[in-house]
C-alpha cells in the first residue's frame, strides 16, 4: 500500500469496457512512499478528491478492489487518510 496526493482528474469518453463508471484520479506519491515522483492514474473506489491524502493499491490487489480480475485498471484508491502520526517527521518530505 502507498501514500499519494491527488492532484488531478482524467475525462475519458472512449476507454475499454471494464472501465464503465469508473472514477479516475491522477495521484503523485506522497513523502517518497511509492518510490519515484511519477504521477500515475489510479481508479477511485472511495470518492476521493483533489489535495487529499490517500492510501494506493497496485497490482492484482487494484483488481481484486474492483471485483473484476479481468479490468483493465492496475492502481485503486482504497482509503482516505483522515490523520498520520509519525515518529521522525523530518525524514517524511
Amino acid at each position: 500500500m502507498k501514500i499519494c496526493k491527488v492532484v488531478g482528474h482524467v475525462w475519458a469518453t472512449k476507454k475499454d469496457p471494464s472501465l464503465e463508471g469508473v472514477k479516475l484520479m491522477i495521484v503523485k506519491p506522497w513523502g517518497g512512499s511509492c518510490g519515484d515522483d511519477e504521477a500515475f492514474v489510479a481508479g477511485d473506489l472511495v470518492g476521493a478528491g483533489i489535495g487529499e491524502k490517500i492510501l494506493v493499491i497496485t497490482g492484482s490487489s487494484a483488481r481484486n478492489a474492483f471485483g473484476n480480475k479481468a479490468c483493465s485498471i492496475d492502481s485503486a484508491i482504497v482509503g482516505i487518510i483522515d490523520a498520520m502520526e509519525m515518529e521522525d517527521a523530518a525524514e517524511v518530505r
